[in-house]
């Protein structure tokens, strides 16, 4: 049985994505599940969150990086043979991670140049394609994972798509302002589209032990990420915003009519109003801990300790509810 794939995703970069996937990853562990949180942004900022430069430095020397997922996928640039077998990171006994790699980049044309040779029943072109997902699935097989959490880059390129299609569900993170809706408007037609081609292309996988995602992409919600509030105009411009969402998520997203006088706090498609917790984040990265795992001996203290508290029940929340739609068990 293939482990679910749950992306976090918005082409519009800053809206919390990376730190979203790596406080639930902790969560989901905390709450008893075996979690493999992958690292497919190039930019690999999850990577960097749960490793110190030390063991960075060892899992990208110069040359060859076989203990990440550019490991995985260097048989494809070399020309020969099919995905190499993922090495994982382990951070905690439930929580593993798919490490990332800013070479990752350097696959991009081969993903973009092989999607419409899937259409000519290329055998290779559904191999390389597909490549994120057997990785993935075969990290999750040997973590024996519940659940995968996976990472993405702000861009609608190749590597996302592979990515996506590799997805059985989408958790959208927004901010309330114009950059964010606007990626929100080019993500949902995007969905769509690759939804629709990859589709296509599946009928015509010309291997039938060849195993491929479904591409179901289903989107179960959005995230809100909000600022401090204030008494001055980022207020005005926030309730401008934000009053927006709903809509704009039907439409583009769901291609469905109605939103407009739904509030964010009551849209059944909101998963949560997160709070940004800027007091915690800089301590919680120096501890290099989630800001719910923070103590006292790492300066948080009176009213951090608080928000801490807080913190911890806000992510349980959140992890209870995306797992609740995206058919993932908790005990």
């Amino acid at each position: 049985m293939n482990t679910n794939v749950i992306a976090f995703f918005n082409n519009k970069g800053g809206v919390g994505k990376t730190s979203l996937v790596y406080h639930l990853s902790w969560m989901y562990a905390n709450l008893g599940l075996r979690v493999v949180s992958a690292d497919l942004d190039p930019q690999a900022n999850l990577t960097a969150a749960f490793l110190d430069e030390d063991r960075l430095e060892q899992l990208w020397p110069q040359g060859d990086h076989p203990e990440t997922v550019f490991g995985s996928v260097h048989p494809f640039m070399r020309g020969i043979g099919d995905i190499a077998k993922p090495s994982l990171q382990y951070i905690e006994d439930r929580l593993s991670l798919l490490v990332g790699d800013l070479a990752l980049s350097g696959f991009e044309d081969q993903l973009s140049e092989v999607w419409p040779k899937c259409m000519d029943r290329d055998e290779r072109a559904f191999r390389v394609t597909s490549s994120f997902w057997r990785i993935m699935q075969i990290a999750a097989e040997s973590h024996k994972a519940d659940v995968i959490l996976m990472d993405l880059g702000p861009n609608l390129g190749a590597i996302n798509r592979a990515a996506l299609i590799a997805a059985n569900y989408i958790v959208i993170p927004l901010s309330p302002d114009l950059f964010s809706l606007q990626g929100l408007r080019n993500l949902g037609p995007k969905l769509w589209r690759w939804r629709e081609e990859w589709r296509e292309r599946v009928e015509k996988n010309p291997v039938e032990e060849l195993k491929l995602p479904e591409g179901r992409m289903q989107p179960v919600g959005y995230i809100v990420l909000q600022h401090s509030e204030r008494l001055d105009r980022p207020v005005k411009a926030y309730n401008r915003w934000i009053a927006r969402i709903p809509e704009v998520y039907r439409g583009d997203v769901l291609r469905e009519s109605g939103g407009e006088n739904i509030l964010v706090k009551s849209d059944p498609y909101c998963l949560s109003l997160l709070k940004h917790y800027r007091s915690l984040m800089p301590m919680a990265q120096e501890a290099r801990k989630p800001l719910f795992h923070l103590k006292p001996a790492d300066g948080a203290i009176g009213t951090h300790f608080k928000a801490v508290q807080e913190g911890y029940k806000d992510f349980e929340n959140l992890a209870r509810e995306i797992a609740r739609r995206s058919g993932v068990v908790i005990s």
